[in-house]
């Protein structure tokens, strides 16, 4: 089951940010580095939209986006109108078609909200790449550890 997330949920998506950006977390990185805690701080401006994952009546999962700046990027930005995607699923729910239903979930809702795109950031060697990958996400940028991925809502790329 799918539902949508609210402020009470915050402290999920925080939890969450861990298992997103565990990659990012590990990785020794210079003074310019952003907090990922941006993703979930200041929760509820506008633009933010969140989509909790439940299995066994347990939040087990958690797909969200927000606009971010030129100047207070995210790790996947592309530019101001396009929001920026984190997924994660609990470990122990992995495998399970989840992450595959919350980010169905997202595109839908983003489309419903009017953007035309949503962007993303994701370790080159996560799994997840080939799941982006299928829901027409492509690669438009590049770092040493990660791809910066779009997907085009409008139907025509």
């Amino acid at each position: 089951m799918i539902r949508r997330g609210g402020s009470e949920d915050v402290r999920f998506l925080r939890d969450m940010l861990r298992h997103a950006f565990y990659w990012r977390m590990n990785v020794h990185r210079g003074p310019d580095d952003l907090p990922v805690s941006r993703y979930v701080d200041g929760w509820g401006r506008q633009g933010d939209r969140a989509m909790i994952g439940i299995e066994a009546f347990q939040r087990a999962g958690a797909g969200w986006y927000r606009l971010f700046t030129a100047e207070e990027p995210g790790y996947g930005f592309v530019d101001e109108e396009t929001p920026e995607l984190a997924i994660a699923v609990v470990p122990s729910r992995r495998g399970r078609g989840l992450g595959a239903e919350l980010l169905g979930g997202l595109l839908e809702q983003a489309r419903a909200d009017g953007y035309h795109a949503l962007s993303l950031s994701v370790a080159k060697d996560n799994p997840a790449v080939g799941l982006y990958e299928r829901y027409e996400f492509v690669r438009v940028g590049e770092s040493d550890e990660a791809w910066t991925m779009r997907a085009d809502l409008t139907g025509s790329s």
